[in-house]
This record gives C-alpha cells, structure tokens and sequence, in this order.
C-alpha cells in the first residue's frame, strides 16, 4: 500500500522547487511568473482575499488576477501544480 506524501514532505518539495527556479539558466517568461506566483500563494495562503490592487499597479493586478484565477484550488493540489511546473520548466 502506498501512503501520500505527508504535508511535511510536500512542503520540502515546494521548497526545493523554489530554489531550482530561483537558479534556472534564464528567467521564465511573464506568463510562467504568473504561474508559478499565483500557485505558490494559492499552496501557502489559499484563496486570494485581497482587494484588487488599483489601476495603475499593474504587476500587482497582474498577480492578483492570476491568484484569483485558481480561487478554490486546494492547498495540496496547487502545492503539488506548483512542483510540477518547476519540474515542467525544466529546473
């Protein structure tokens, strides 16, 4: 029988995730930064319950629109995207 990996595990991952992007050869693209932002914040904090930043801060909105783009993703699912796509970018 396999056992999922404990929360403990999971975040180990996540963290070990984080610090392969940080050492890619080039920096993602805006759309894969969004990405992995907004899924990060989704695995740490849940669901985005913030206002929307104003009009003219413009990577805030950008950020906050993709953080809401995924409102009701479970931590663990978007723990486990967010792993996946580090993986996916070749980190």
């Amino acid at each position: 029988r396999v056992l999922p990996p404990s929360p403990t595990r999971r975040r180990s991952d996540r963290a070990d995730a984080q610090g392969r992007v940080k050492s890619l050869p080039s920096k993602p693209g805006t759309e894969a930064l969004l990405k992995l932002c907004s899924l990060y914040k989704q695995s740490s904090g849940g669901d985005c319950g913030t206002k929307r930043p104003g009009m003219m801060d413009f990577v805030g909105r950008a950020k906050w629109d993709a953080w809401s783009a995924i409102k009701g993703m479970k931590s663990k699912d978007a723990m486990t995207s967010y792993v996946d796509y580090v993986d996916s970018l070749g980190a």
